[in-house]
């Protein structure tokens, strides 16, 4: 897991440790305000769901270190709009 320290969207710091950060499958890293106020549980990458992202132990840490290289693809609304409209009613198991 590569722990992405920003949410794609809107730039939210998250680092590990966060209780903010939320995942997809994929490692797709949202805050969770992004989540639910804006995706909808939805991944604008893949339309897979989200969950909390674990926290790494901090003995763990330095021979596992976070990524610091930030992701930041703001989501267009426009073009998101199908795959929400798609999958914004089905439970993430079923997508």
């Amino acid at each position: 897991m590569e722990l992405r320290p920003n949410c794609e969207n809107c730039d939210k710091a998250l680092p590990n440790g966060s209780t903010a950060a939320m995942i997809c499958t994929f490692d797709c890293t949202f805050c969770i305000a992004c989540v639910t106020e804006i995706l909808q549980n939805v991944c604008p990458n893949c339309g897979g769901g989200f969950e909390k992202r674990p926290t790494r132990p901090k003995a763990l840490l330095q021979k596992y270190p976070p990524s610091d290289t930030k992701v930041l693809k703001p989501v267009d609304l426009k073009k998101f709009q199908e795959t929400l409209e798609k999958y914004k009613g089905v439970d993430p198991s079923e997508r």
